[in-house]
Parts: structure tokens; sequence; C-alpha cells
């Protein structure tokens, strides 16, 4: 082994801190646009601290959550709209809690690269600061992470975590789901953040231009469109009626999401033409020759959110949901089964 005598620097290496702190600095005033009154620090610190509003609270729970974007990345990364999957990441967390009836508090990410790009990072954040005002939770810290060879480059990855509180008498848990009660299904705005493997390997073998039209815009962009963010519509609902159930249609479509928050002995039947699904689910279908079983255990197919209700608040939640500027359709009911594992009937 030979010694070499030329100094090497972590800048050599590959990992600049200069341009990390320079990042630190330019989303700051991110944070502070989503900061909250029991926020007591700023970014940069070892620890970010939040003051839990106890006043509001007898029992609070505190419920929390972590998610990614998937391989929705991929179509990010090679469209450069870096600032919708920021959205995506704090609404795939944020709709989790949500389905508790957790109001998010507070929210960090994790981003890692090869080679630090600041701009591209920079909108990733803003689009992450985005969704918590959407949220109306604070973004108090995060993890920037340089890692030469382990990325190609212009790649990154993405992590959110979030943590929210819900009063323990107003859990939303599922327990109180019974047959008669009524499935209101919440638009999307299309593929949400799942799916998007099956996405990625149609539009491969069919060599898609991805500039087509689809329903008036470009295929990207529908495609791209962010997850839609439901914490304030379903905070307002909270404060009319009791919910019975929540269920956020993730990756497993509503064949796998919905039984999750069912009870035993119970049977969702839903009608799938009581709603107007996305053409960019059509397109899917079509270039992919996917079956409709296989269509709806993937993607959300035009339904982001389920909120399941006594079938006398029915027309009360429509019309707050409504309000809220929420789309909302009557989807199916709850039936009882002699099937003791919840399922859920399409037609």
């Amino acid at each position: 082994m030979t010694t070499n005598n030329q100094s090497i620097s972590y800048k050599d290496a590959g990992v600049d801190i200069d341009a990390g702190n320079a990042l630190v600095e330019a989303i700051k005033p991110i944070a502070k646009a989503t900061a909250r009154p029991e926020v007591s620090t700023s970014l940069g610190g070892f620890g970010a601290l939040f003051e839990l509003p106890m006043d509001k609270y007898k029992n609070p729970l505190l419920v929390s959550g972590t998610d990614g974007v998937g391989t929705k990345l991929r179509l990010a990364i090679e469209s450069g709209k870096h600032d919708q999957v920021g959205i995506d990441l704090v609404a795939m967390c944020v709709n989790d809690l949500i389905v508790q009836g957790a109001e998010p508090l507070f929210f960090l990410d994790y981003y890692a690269t090869g080679k630090l790009d600041i701009y591209t990072a920079r909108d990733v954040v803003a689009g992450i600061g985005e969704g918590c005002q959407q949220s109306g939770c604070a973004l108090i810290g995060g993890e920037t992470a340089e890692m030469p060879g382990m990325y190609p480059d212009g790649d990154y990855d993405l992590a959110g975590f979030c943590v929210g509180i819900v009063e323990k008498a107003d859990l939303i848990d599922g327990t109180k789901v019974k047959a008669g009660d009524v499935l209101l299904g919440l638009a999307s705005s299309g593929p949400h953040s799942n799916g998007y493997s099956l996405i990625r390997k149609i539009i491969e073998v069919n060599a898609a231009n991805l500039n087509d039209d689809c329903d008036g815009q470009p295929l990207i962009d529908a495609l791209m469109a962010p997850t839609r963010i439901y914490v304030k519509s379903i905070l307002a609902l909270m404060k009319q009626i009791d919910i019975h159930a929540i269920s956020h249609i993730t990756g497993g479509g509503l064949l796998e999401n919905l039984p999750r928050v069912m009870p035993n002995n119970t049977k969702a039947k839903i009608d799938t033409k009581t709603w107007n699904r996305p053409a960019v689910f059509d397109w899917i279908q079509t270039h992919g020759n996917v079956e409709f079983h296989e269509m709806h255990r993937t993607l959300n197919c035009g339904i982001g959110m389920v909120v399941v209700v006594d079938e006398k608040d029915q027309q009360t939640a429509i019309d707050a949901l409504t309000e809220q500027g929420e789309v909302v359709s009557v989807i199916g009911k709850i039936e009882s089964s002699d099937t003791e594992t919840p399922e859920v009937d399409l037609v």
C-alpha cells in the first residue's frame, strides 16, 4: 500500500457541506410559513420542540405515521416536477393520520441523494411546505443526506414522518361500523402516490408519449397530479357528525384498504358506476389491458378516501364535505356477512 500525500477534503469525496448549509437557509422561510403556535424552535437545531396543546384535550392520544412516494419519484425526476412529490409526501402521511380522527401537528422529511442539487431539493421542500399548509401541520425538521456512490446522478429518495393528536373519546377506529352504514367516496386527483410501478411498465411497453392529450391536459400532468389532502375536510366533518370509519385508499385500492377499518362479519357492497372515474385511469386500463380486479386492488380508481357514516347522517356529511370542496359520491353500503373476515364486493 502506498501513502497518499495529497490532502483530501469531504468535498473531494462528494459531500458538499456548504451546499447543505445553503439548502437549510433556502428552506427556512418555507418551514416558517407552516409554523404553528406550539412550535418552539427553528430549523437547524439538533432536535425540534413542539409544545402539546394540552389545554384543548382531556385524554389526548398521539398518532404517528411514516410513508414515502414510491416510484412516482422516477416520473418526477424524469419530468422535473419535483414540488408535486413534496405535496405527495405530506399527503401520504397526514391522510393516514386523519382516518383515525387525528389532527396533524408536525412533519419531518428525509431527503437522500448521491449529489445534492440545491434547486431540486428546494423544489421538493417547497412542495412539502405546501402540503403542510394544506393540512395545517408544521414542518419542524428533517434530514438531507448526500451519499456519493449510493444513488445515480439526479436521483433522490424521500420519506416523511408525521405526528398528530386526537381526543381519546373522538378516536375513529371502525368499531362503530354496522350493517346499513353508508359509504361516501371522496374523489381523488388521480393515482395519487400508488401503482406507479404498474403505470411506468405500461408507459414502457407502449413507448407512450407523456405529452399526449389526456382529457385536455398532457398525460404527464394527469399522472403527476399531487395527492389530494383530505385533512381539513374531515376535521370539519368531525364537528358535525359521528364518523364510523374512514379508509385512505392507497396501494391495494378499495379491495385491500376498506376491510382494514371494518369489523368481522361485514361486507362493503360498492357500485363502481356511482362516481366519475378520471380519464387517466381509463388510459391506464386500456393501454395496460388491466383487468377489473387488478385495477381495484392496485389503484384508487378515482376514490381517494372512503367515509363510513350512519344512514341518518348521510346528507349532513355530503353537505359538509361538499362545502369543504370535496366531490362526494354515495358509492355503497355496509351489509352483514356470513364470512368472518370483512370483505368488499365490487359491482
